[in-house]
């Protein structure tokens, strides 16, 4: 459920349910497609978060992949933890964890306008007996577990400081890290300098002196109780703070926006105190990468999602990360490296540059050979008839046969198009996604090469140029692409994002129908050939066919065949580009999709228009992709070529 999948539809279908039905129908339709087999991979795929030595840091010893987490109260029975896990996510939380279960028939409820979500005033949770049972199952991930054991408030030091203990105690096979959410602003600062200093100890009792411990702050927890309680606490015995996300009122627990100044207050109350030395988690009020940017400047360390996942969409994680990485790359030394010349040009990205551009001229003389004499020589020798003598026995023969072979020739030169130019902006620059859909493109191209074969019929040019362009594709390939983009990411869940979202969906709604599209005309040219509007235009029957040449059925089959992985592979490669490579400021994409679609549509549309062969049926499959091609180039402009406000 990307970002362009979950603003244009998912949301605004769940907005209509009511909030907690909407949430746990999510949370176990990603967790039941994570358990299925190549669950994962298809989460990986439609999110491709690409991990980067630059996000990576260690608390308290603890290696954090990502610097975001996901919140507990999100996800309380870990139903979607395996799929979460895939989105850019360094860490989850469990909890909050109380010794006994907390049971609320409360209606969650949601505030769109605000983006906000209203909770019951106490958090529901399974309790540490269940909470125990479901973390000894096998979770999906390997992410760490930063498990936030709560004392209910109004209890008395002593009877919080024993919850504690017996949560600790229960819980500590299975956390990298507790998160000790027992303040309670009805204490003194005394009596809870006593209790935290009782609940250190506590560690040290149930065996814990190496478990990191972090002091959760919920909050409203007065910020005057606050500052005055962390003046006067000993921090060397603590890994750390966390501040809350849950605001409390007479109704409910609020969690949402709103948040943020409290968070960014907090967090920077904490860091002007205890200086760089002291992790914070920070984790109210994250909707967009530019809220986590404002509390990492206030002192912040780590940001942890909550509602932000809701209004957002499940893409926020992923967002962030790129916008820590590229503040991390504004420091001068830091892109200095990043920019070092790349690999030069005969290294990779050259050769897939001249096998884009051998696909370009390949293209654009079989187009020029279709409109024309149709027929080569080696077709001629393998048919024993040449073209006037087809044109004698059905003069719709020849066009018929034109029209398959413009249409490829559309194909290479949109293929060819979409290569180099992932290569010389991608491919060249080391990003990772680049790398990745020129390596599934042409895996699915080359091997498309052996449909030719599927009738009989050896295509010895095509055999050729394949032997001369599978090489350059090797060479292509050499070496790691994982280096981070220098261009500035979006930060802001504005209307121009949101409106990006809905070119992006229709570009992959457009790969998607392009790769159905070529798998089918593949199978239909290894099996039968013909589609139904296809003989009613010959005027005739694959008998019929066969009665004037045994051989031509094989020769028409071929063309069909190698049409279908040719736009396949033509697919796969656009695919990639919608998936991955959308970002706000890519100007260079948008003119990659204008230009590399228009040779297949201006090829498709004008042979059949030119031989007659204009069946509404035949042509509504391209009349849809052109919809769609046309809608999401409009609607992707602003976001792409748009480079202002955005760093």
């Amino acid at each position: 459920m990307p970002d362009w999948s979950y603003q244009t539809l998912f949301r605004p279908l769940l907005f209509r349910l009511p909030s907690r039905i909407a949430r746990d129908f999510t949370l176990n339709a990603m967790g039941s497609l994570s358990r299925l087999p190549g669950g994962i991979l298809v989460i990986r795929t439609l999110g491709h978060m690409e991990s980067s030595p630059i996000l990576e840091s260690e608390l308290a010893g603890i290696r954090m992949r990502y610097p975001v987490g996901l919140s507990g109260s999100l996800d309380p029975n870990g139903a979607a933890h395996g799929a979460i896990a895939q989105f850019g996510i360094g860490f989850i939380e469990i909890g909050p964890v109380t010794w006994n279960p907390v049971v609320s028939d409360q209606p969650i409820e949601r505030d769109v306008e605000q983006e906000a979500i209203l909770y019951p005033l106490e958090d529901p949770n399974e309790g540490a007996e269940e909470t125990v049972r479901r973390l000894q199952r096998k979770q999906g991930h390997s992410l760490p577990l930063m498990i936030r054991t709560r004392s209910r408030r109004g209890k008395t030091q002593e009877e919080a400081l024993q919850e504690q203990k017996q949560l600790m105690g229960a819980l500590r096979p299975y956390a990298a890290a507790f998160y000790i959410d027992s303040l309670d602003e009805g204490w003194t600062v005394e009596e809870t300098l006593d209790h935290l200093e009782a609940v250190v100890q506590v560690r040290t009792d149930v065996g814990n002196e190496d478990m990191p411990m972090l002091l959760y702050i919920p909050l409203d927890y007065p910020q005057e109780l606050m500052s005055d309680l962390l003046k006067r606490m000993s921090i060397e015995h603590w890994d750390g703070f966390v501040i809350g996300e849950r605001q409390r009122t007479e109704t409910g627990a609020v969690v949402g926006r709103s948040g943020k100044p409290y968070s960014v207050d907090r967090t920077a109350l904490i860091r002007k105190l205890y200086g760089a030395k002291v992790p914070i988690i920070a984790t109210g009020g994250v909707h967009q990468p530019q809220d986590a940017l404002d509390l990492i400047q206030a002192g912040a360390n780590y940001i942890q999602l909550h509602s932000g996942l809701v209004y957002a969409g499940p893409g926020l994680p992923k967002r962030i990360n790129e916008a820590i990485i590229y503040e991390k790359l504004k420091s001068r030394d830091v892109r200095a490296k990043t920019e070092e010349a790349g690999p030069p040009f005969w290294y990779n990205w050259g050769w897939m540059c001249l096998l884009g551009a051998g696909m370009v001229l390949g293209g654009i003389m079989a187009w020029l050979i279709a409109a024309s004499t149709v027929m080569l020589p080696y077709d001629v020798l393998f048919l024993g008839m040449d073209p006037p003598a087809l044109m004698q026995v059905n003069p719709l023969l020849l066009r018929f046969m034109s029209h398959d072979r413009v249409t490829l020739a559309g194909t290479m030169i949109s293929i060819g198009i979409l290569y180099f130019q992932f290569a010389y902006y991608g491919l060249r620059k080391g990003l990772h996604w680049a790398k990745t859909a020129l390596m599934s493109s042409c895996i699915v191209g080359f091997s498309s090469f052996f449909l030719y074969l599927g009738y009989g019929y050896f295509d010895p040019l095509h055999a050729l140029v394949a032997a001369i362009l599978l090489p350059m594709f090797i060479l292509s390939i050499r070496g790691r692409a994982d280096k981070p983009s220098l261009e500035p990411p979006n930060l802001y869940n504005d209307r121009m994002w949101r409106r990006a979202q809905w070119g992006q969906l229709m570009m992959v709604v457009l790969g998607f129908s392009l790769a159905i599209g070529g798998i089918v005309i593949s199978l239909v040219g290894i099996t039968r050939v013909f589609v139904p509007e296809d003989l009613q235009y010959l005027c005739a029957t694959p008998a019929m066919l066969a009665e004037i040449n045994d051989r031509l059925i094989p020769l028409i089959a071929h063309d069909r065949a190698g049409f279908g992985g040719a736009l396949f592979s033509n697919a796969i490669a656009l695919l990639g580009a919608a998936l991955w490579g959308v970002s706000q400021g890519r100007r260079w994409l948008w003119w990659t999709f204008l230009i590399g679609g228009f040779p297949g549509f201006l090829a498709g549309f004008s042979v059949h228009w030119t031989i007659g062969y204009t069946d509404f049926v035949h042509l509504l499959p391209a009349y849809f992709a052109f919809g769609l091609y046309v809608l999401g180039l409009v609607l992707l402009f602003p976001y792409l070529m748009n480079r202002k406000g955005i760093s």
